[in-house]
């Protein structure tokens, strides 16, 4: 009997899969049952082959070898998954099989990771596509009663390996050449050099900024109304040109005409759902968490808690086919803290906001919202409990009405000088009753009634004074934002057309590579956090000037990005594409051979490379310190401090092993230090006095059993519980 091989892309879902399709039997690497095989990637299993694999030349890094333009690129097994690549390519290509379900994401990296795995595995086999938002024994169910024909697919693949080819052209090349024209670890690509461009603006906008000094006239009227004097553009801040003290002279014991009052409402409605940017921005914020731990975290709480839908979205929308999904979706989260929220929209009978359900706005994925599967907190980790309650708030404000406003404008004149008063009041709570309010975001407390005509007196008048300032450096959450929409940072001629680009193809980078390549900045030493801010370091503003000019710039990416829209669309071909990023490719390492620019080490240290001579450098990578020659083709390295899992007796944080030999010692942060030999005595003589869990449930177990010996010691026992 033939049957389908299902490919997901990671075990756990493979799993999930698996357990909904009765696929029982237990294989190495794979699952099976009477219709179905399940087995499962780690990610990518297959890559882009390394330089070297097309010529035996390219091993070396060489200027005078560059360009590589290879074409077509092969694809190779990644070593350390190669073992579970065999596995699936030895399912895949089973006699049994007819054909491939292909589970892997939905979307274009998804779509890459399972057809690089055929194509590499030589499969030729009748594929079909399993589209999901979420991994829940329901979704699985409906997803495979709905099973989509595999080639429809085929120009989001042609999008996902246009995507990956040009970046190897692009990257290997320009990193290359950079690295080897300056003797220097310069990482380059298309959307990190534009990103990092990004983060060096600020910091010069920051740096050139001048302040100006202003002063603000305010009086407060009889009725307890403060008004500001507004100049004819409405701003009441008062820079040089006008006299300040002079116009506070004039008002003082005079009295203040009513000339206008105006009151409307507002209503404010409940906000977009999530996507993932905006929910990484919301947690950088709030929590301080990274981009990469917001899109780790909400993964975990999408494949392994099933309790959220897939996170790489770009849609803040819901499709109309999710309407009847809603109210099993909202029971799920009828769980402490949000128990009384969801008993209030039934008893009030509210339904979601249909503003949020859009087909036009939602692409492959809709907006984060949670599942049919309620949350077992217990398991979660403290950042899975605050990620998922963030969504779950933003999702159930939706059923709620929005909130409304009343705005009053009183204008009065004071001799021939206009003052205004603005206040903003909240006349019904609406969605944010769910969430924590500013001070001024408090119910009630009108304003004073006045009319037209009527005449205040001052009762106080006086001047505050301020000064302005300079522009914020970028945070995460201000570089996600400025990632999705770099308009400003276009120096460009046609800055107009470009705008639109960015607008349409979603800004720079996508909502599943944002966070990675913020991450890859930081990890090679391009850019460095100063509390929760980030600033470039001096390698990454010397990359900067020595990069080619058109790769720092937002506008190439932008277009890039659209043309990949085109390309998963079926508008533009692969080839076209790829045939303009080869041309691209060998005008930018034209650029970099020609340059007579040079790069400045910040690392040197005043150690001698015992091979060559020339100082080390000091390199700081993910787990320690590292002393490496400055000159590639030597190649020392001698490792200074590693970071272990060694913990501090003192403080419990992670220690740093430094030196070599019988030297080696551990340092905290804290002054701690302590010899190697001296640290395995003490952990030696703690395992031994410590308890293990065997030995508490012997322990807890003999004490259940005295217990029903001895009916005091029960009684005794039950008093002290009735404490507690």
């Amino acid at each position: 009997m033939n049957k389908s091989l299902i490919l997901a892309e990671k075990p756990s879902v493979g799993k999930d899969i698996a357990k909904v399709m009765n696929c029982r039997k237990q294989g190495n690497g794979f699952l099976e049952g009477d219709k179905y095989i399940v087995t499962w990637a780690f990610g990518h299993l297959v890559t882009l082959a390394e330089p070297e694999a097309y010529e035996a030349r390219y091993k070396t890094w060489r200027l005078e070898d560059l360009p590589m333009l290879p074409s077509p690129l092969k694809l190779s097994v990644i070593n350390k998954t190669g073992k579970q690549f065999r596995t699936v390519k030895a399912q895949l290509n089973r006699k049994d099989v007819s054909d491939v379900v292909i589970a892997t994401d939905a979307g274009r990296e998804g779509e890459l990771v399972a057809r690089w795995i055929l194509e590499k595995a030589k499969v030729k086999k009748p594929i079909k596509r399993l589209w999901i938002s979420s991994v829940t024994d329901q979704a699985i169910r409906k997803g495979f009663q709905q099973l989509q024909e595999g080639r429809r697919f085929d120009s989001l693949y042609e999008a996902a390996q246009a995507r990956s080819e040009a970046d190897w052209y692009v990257g290997m090349n320009a990193t290359r050449a950079l690295t080897v024209k300056h003797n220097a670890s310069l990482s380059c690509g298309r959307v990190q050099t534009p990103t990092l461009a990004m983060v060096h603006e600020r910091e010069e906008e920051i740096k050139s900024f001048q302040p100006a000094s202003y002063k603000k006239v305010f009086v407060t009227l009889g009725n307890g109304l403060h008004a500001w004097y507004q100049d004819k553009r409405g701003n009441n801040r008062i820079f040089s040109g006008v006299d300040a003290d002079k116009i506070l002279e004039n008002v003082k014991s005079e009295k203040a005409v009513v000339t206008k009052v105006k009151r409307k409402k507002k209503v404010e409605p409940t906000p977009l759902l999530y996507d993932l940017t905006e929910i990484q921005r919301e947690a950088n914020n709030k929590f301080g968490f990274s981009a990469k731990e917001t899109l780790n975290t909400l993964q975990k709480l999408y494949e392994n808690h099933k309790v959220l839908t897939y996170p790489r979205t770009d849609s803040r929308y819901l499709s109309s086919d999710l309407i009847d999904t809603i109210p099993e979706r909202l029971k799920s989260c009828d769980v402490k803290p949000f128990s009384k929220n969801v008993l209030k929209i039934k008893k009030e009978k509210w339904s979601m906001a249909r503003t949020l359900f859009n087909d036009q706005k939602v692409s492959d994925h809709h907006a984060l919202i949670p599942t049919e599967v309620a949350p077992v907190f217990s398991n979660m980790s403290d950042r899975e409990k605050k990620i998922y309650n963030l969504v779950v708030q933003r999702f159930i404000a939706s059923f709620y009405p929005a909130a409304e406003y009343e705005i009053t404008d009183i204008e009065t004149k004071v001799k021939e000088y206009d003052f205004v008063c603005k206040e903003k009041q909240l006349t019904k709570l609406g969605w944010k009753e769910i969430y924590e309010r500013s001070p001024n975001e408090k119910l009630g407390g009108a304003l004073p009634q006045v009319e037209e005509g009527a005449a205040l007196s001052i009762k106080q008048s006086g001047t505050e004074h301020g000064e302005t300032q300079p522009p914020s450096s970028f945070t995460e959450a201000s570089l996600l934002a400025a990632m999705v929409n770099p308009e400003r940072f276009i120096k460009e001629k046609n800055k107009k057309d470009l705008a639109k680009t960015l607008k349409s193809s979603g800004g720079i980078g996508t909502v599943a590579t944002r966070a990675d390549i913020i991450e890859k900045l930081l990890n090679h030493s391009m850019i460095e956090k100063k509390g929760k801010y980030l600033h470039t370091t001096l390698k990454g503003r010397q990359l900067l000037t020595l990069a080619p000019e058109e790769l720092v710039s937002p506008a190439l990416t932008a277009e890039w990005e659209q043309k990949l829209l085109e390309i998963e669309r079926g508008n533009i071909h692969k080839a076209s594409f790829l045939k303009e990023i080869k041309q691209y490719t060998q005008d930018a390492v034209q650029s970099i051979k020609q340059s007579k620019q040079s790069f400045k080490h910040d690392n040197v240290t005043g150690t001698p490379c015992p091979h060559c001579g020339k100082l080390l450098l000091e390199v700081k990578g993910k787990n320690g310190k590292r002393k490496v020659c400055q000159d590639r083709s030597c190649g020392y390295i001698k490792n200074i401090s590693k970071t272990t899992n060694a913990r501090c007796p003192q403080c419990k944080k992670r220690m740093e092993l430094r030196g070599e030999g019988e030297g080696q010692i551990f340092v905290c942060r804290c002054g701690h230090k302590e010899k190697v030999t001296t640290f395995n005595e003490r952990r030696k003589r703690e395992k031994q006095n410590k308890a293990s869990k065997r030995d508490v449930n012997k322990y807890l177990k003999s004490q259940d059993k005295e217990e029903m010996k001895n009916p005091a010691l029960a009684e005794a026992l039950a008093k002290l519980k009735g404490k507690d």
